[in-house]
């Protein structure tokens, strides 16, 4: 099986601190992955290493491979075409919305990478581009925010017009980096429950940085563990045992143990978004 995302060796260092160390893994079309580990763990710069945001160290002999192209290699990155910078999508943490438009206008700027440039620069949307949209609005339960702007969104709608982006884009694999961080326990389910029927409906490709286990145990296959930026688990997400996360966290601040911990506050996942 071909494999979506490989990476090979990847080394990468912040002065003296080694913020990861010989990190290797694949990854194959359709699988639901979580990225998870403590604070510190290397986790967000992990993932801004496979859609190149970041670049390894130079002395290293690392490779990063994403849809059949090199992302980058022994420390250089490499340019990537509109095309196929278009077949990658990623949602922040927060948000990256432009505010001050609408819901509908950040929604399609994910055409931007397969409209021609003469159309992009001037921000002229067909109507197949606008229907296009608003199902992945309604898709994500906020066709009817369409004309509202951006910046008067509650934190769980901004991700859903994030996630809608993504939709219109055509990735064909999504990074999400600690996309519920910042919601409210409700707005979180949501989310991920989103993104899981992306998983299942579309089979697109989706690798999420997560914070709290339980979520990654109710909505993920598969976790990727880093811990103090080396690889400690990779495997089916049933395998990561009570005691495999005590030894995960055990030099992890109270605050980090208590995150792991089930969050009684997150209802059972919906059969339903809207």
């Amino acid at each position: 099986m071909t494999a979506i995302v490989s990476v090979e060796r990847l080394d990468k260092s912040f002065g003296t601190h080694a913020a990861l160390r010989e990190i290797g893994f694949e990854i194959h079309a359709g699988e639901l992955v979580t990225l998870i580990g403590p604070s510190g763990s290397g986790k967000s710069t992990l993932l801004r290493h496979l859609i190149g945001l970041s670049r390894a160290d130079r002395q290293s002999h690392s490779h990063v491979r994403v849809l059949d192209r090199d992302v980058q290699r022994g420390g250089r990155l490499l340019g990537a075409s509109r095309e196929q910078r278009r077949r990658c999508g990623y949602i922040f943490q927060q948000f990256n919305l432009a505010g001050r438009l609408s819901v509908m206008t950040n929604v399609l700027v994910g055409h931007l990478g397969a409209m021609p440039r003469w159309r992009a620069l001037t921000g002229r949307f067909t109507h197949q581009e606008r229907d296009k949209a608003l199902r992945a609005l309604e898709r994500v339960g906020i066709v009817g925010l369409a004309q509202q702007r951006a910046n008067t969104l509650s934190g769980g709608q901004m991700q859903r017009v994030a996630i809608a982006r993504a939709l219109v884009q055509e990735a064909e694999v999504i990074f999400a980096d600690e996309p519920i961080a910042s919601l409210d326990p409700r707005s979180a389910r949501e989310v991920m429950e989103i993104l899981q029927r992306i998983n299942h409906e579309d089979g697109r490709t989706i690798v999420v940085t997560l914070h709290q286990v339980d979520v990654a145990r109710r909505y993920c296959r598969r976790a990727i563990a880093l811990k103090q930026g080396r690889l400690y688990y990779d495997g089916p997400i049933a395998g990561l045992t009570d005691a495999r996360l005590q030894a995960l966290y055990e030099h992890a601040g109270l605050d980090e143990l208590e995150s792991r911990q089930p969050d009684q506050r997150i209802a059972p996942p919906l059969h339903a978004v809207g």
